[in-house]
């Protein structure tokens, strides 16, 4: 809306006013959703995607998702943007949560979508009550990166890119990590510029469940949970040598996302990816 006055003190602007929204969570990272037959992006600013996911003062959201018709029928678009206003390609539990709207809305099927993201089209499908599956693009092996140097209880790192870049770090407790002075660290490390990546940490307690911590960049904060990154994770694991796929990644929130997928021959690259976890509907409100 050219010309428009920006918000006061934190409050989204008059247009906004009323408009429909949905509250989802996945798996702990959590969405306000917005129909996009209602309200696109081009009707917000960043200072009001930044109000309604303020938590104490605004919804509280990790992001603002769009939801709409895509491309064709049994098509749905999805468009993500990070609790600071900032565009992200892709988001792996807005994508489950995104699956799970638009079947709500009745742009997609349940037993099977094309859903558009700005990082591609994947097939996804609702599986259940608040549960959705996502088939992710094929994932390049995860890699070491050059001078990127660990700190103390840090075993191995690796880059890898699921939609958006992350960087999975082996540690010996998850719960042990300084979460945001070292997530922050690391996401600004020369050696990740320039685009930065999500920081997900890793550990396991030897019984064979691991779980990971995210220090997510455009919400500069720990999240609950991320998609993308447990399917990171999952790869990097598995090259690790430490587990093999189909693994379970518990998020911060204590729900498990499932990653699965078929490495290639040669330790090349993986295939038919698989991200399985929540996409539940929390409430159905209006901004005032």
């Amino acid at each position: 809306m050219e010309g428009a006055a920006p918000p006061v003190h934190g409050l989204v602007r008059p247009h906004l006013i009323g408009l429909p929204i949905y509250k989802m969570t996945g798996s702990g990272n959590d969405f306000v959703m917005v129909n996009a037959h209602v309200s696109a992006p081009g009707d917000w600013t960043a200072d009001d995607m930044q109000a309604v996911c303020a938590r104490g003062t605004g919804i509280g959201a990790d992001g603002i998702v769009f939801v709409g018709p895509g491309s064709h029928a049994g098509a749905a678009r999805m468009i993500y943007y990070n609790a600071d206003g900032s565009h992200a390609a892709m988001c792996g539990n807005a994508a489950l949560c995104s699956t799970t709207l638009a079947v709500h809305l009745g742009v997609g099927t349940p037993d099977g979508m094309d859903l558009e993201t700005d990082a591609g089209t994947y097939k996804s499908r609702a599986v259940g009550t608040g549960r959705a599956e996502l088939n992710l693009a094929a994932v390049e092996r995860p890699a070491a990166v050059a001078g990127l140097s660990l700190a103390a209880g840090e075993r191995q790192a690796v880059r890898t890119k699921v939609g958006v870049p992350h960087l999975i770090v082996l540690v010996d407790d998850v719960d042990a990590v300084a979460l945001i002075e070292r997530g922050r660290a690391l996401r600004f490390d020369p050696a990740l510029a320039p685009e930065g990546a999500n920081i997900n940490f890793v550990s396991t307690d030897g019984t064979g469940t691991w779980r990971m911590r995210t220090y997510e960049r455009g919400i500069e904060g720990e999240t609950l949970a991320c998609g993308t990154g447990a399917v990171g994770a999952g790869c990097a694991i598995q090259e690790w040598g430490l587990g093999r796929l189909p693994i379970d990644i518990q998020s911060r929130s204590g729900r498990m996302l499932g990653v699965r997928a078929t490495q290639a021959h040669s330790g090349g690259r993986y295939d038919d990816v698989w991200l399985a976890g929540e996409g539940r509907m929390v409430f159905r409100g209006v901004i005032t």
